[in-house]
């Protein structure tokens, strides 16, 4: 079992879970979030004055997966959230975890069964 976090842009959530659809991938957790990577943030201008955003907006998604959807999963991912041909800087990154267990709630099933 694998934890995949994705942090992407907003703007492609429909994207990428459209193509998670396509893979079978029907369970997610979308959080939102602020953060930056080498683009450093933003500068913009606001009346006449410049202004610096030092946060963008990102939306983190974290996905439970048995072993045999951890490719399925990233490439979704990565079709749905690369911008263009070649993608670009600020598409975002995805981290593959190891993940221990996971206990349904519900039933009190462990492992690949309750993910």
């Amino acid at each position: 079992m694998k934890l995949i976090i994705a942090i992407v842009q907003p703007s492609k959530l429909d994207a990428i879970k459209e193509a998670l659809t396509r893979v079978e991938v029907h369970r997610l957790t979308v959080v939102d979030c602020q953060g930056f990577g080498r683009q450093r943030g933003q500068t913009g201008s606001m009346r006449g004055r410049d202004y610096g955003v030092s946060l963008l907006r990102k939306v983190q998604l974290q996905i439970g997966v048995n072993e045999e959807f951890v490719q399925p999963t990233i490439d979704a991912i990565l079709e749905g959230g690369r911008s263009g041909e070649n993608g670009e800087i600020g598409d975002g990154k995805i981290f593959v975890l190891p993940m221990d267990d996971c206990v349904r709630i519900r039933t009190g099933e462990r492992g690949g069964e309750a993910i």
